[in-house]
């Protein structure tokens, strides 16, 4: 999959709160949070949660980090693609469906 090129959505099946700058992310399952497989998110993660929209292409997303946090392309493309590929294995969140292309 070209995920750079990808959009993605986050799932309804969750519940994310903001505290002290870090997201929590709580998978909820039977209308029940999941406390075994809760996500806890730092600044720059809680930054790549806030731009996963379903209209912001990954590339777009590693742009931002690569400038907003003054980190290297490198370093920023890793950083997001890991977050991304992580989120997307554990169900968190999925391909939007006009990048579907």
């Amino acid at each position: 999959m070209d995920v750079l090129n990808k959009c993605f959505i986050k799932g309804d099946d969750l519940i994310a709160r903001n505290i002290a700058g870090e997201t929590l992310l709580v998978p909820v399952r039977g209308r029940v949070g999941d406390l075994d497989s809760i996500y806890t998110l730092n600044e720059v993660g809680s930054r790549i949660w806030q731009l996963i929209d379903a209209s912001t292409p990954v590339a777009r997303i590693i742009n931002t980090i690569n400038t907003e946090y003054e980190v290297s392309e490198q370093d920023a493309t890793r950083d997001v693609l890991e977050l991304v590929m992580s989120l997307h294995s554990a169900g968190l969140i999925r391909r939007a469906v006009e990048s579907e292309g």
